[in-house]
């Protein structure tokens, strides 16, 4: 159907005619301009999920990497850093108008303020720590089921985790 345009016809010296070029042009001008074959990206299965199953159920521990008491003491530290700045700043502004203010007497304004804040997040951790320290979480099962524990460990500058499975 088309006129053969291997390199080796096109360099045999023969020339096409004007109407095989125009045609030979015409096809390749068509095929660049044809549109994309319609491709699915992704799929949806929206068929119903099973009620039940053969596979018993996994008891799935809550394992967080840091304590809550951690994370709120780290909370609380950045929020008392962060108002200290706000009021160290401010002592500043107040003080660039007094040429006799030295940093002992900012020292004495200020330091009793961070001792505060700091009796107040030591306490505020002191509670929270006391008030969950210990949580039971029971499950009822109605069928066979089968325990299995995993154990879990992290370490190394770049972390490499290791799974133990004891069933």
């Amino acid at each position: 159907m088309y006129p053969e345009t291997t390199p080796e016809a096109l360099h045999t010296g023969v020339r096409m005619s004007d109407d095989v070029a125009a045609a030979e042009a015409a096809r390749i001008i068509a095929d660049a301009y044809k549109p994309a074959p319609e491709t699915p990206t992704s799929y949806r299965d929206d068929s119903p999920l099973p009620a039940y199953g053969d596979t018993p159920p996994v008891m799935q521990p809550d394992r967080r990497i840091v304590p809550a008491w951690a994370a709120g003491t780290a909370v609380a530290g950045i929020g008392v850093g962060a108002a200290f700045v706000g009021v160290g700043c401010g002592v500043w502004l107040a003080c660039q108008g007094f040429a006799a203010v030295s940093l002992t007497s900012v020292l004495f304004v200020t330091l009793p303020i961070a001792a505060v804040a700091g009796v107040f997040a030591a306490i505020g951790t002191a509670l929270r720590s006391l008030k969950g320290v210990q949580t039971e979480t029971h499950h009822h099962y109605r069928g066979p089921v089968r325990q299995e524990n995993t154990t879990t460990k992290t370490y190394g500058l770049i972390a490499r985790t290791r799974n133990e499975h004891h069933g």
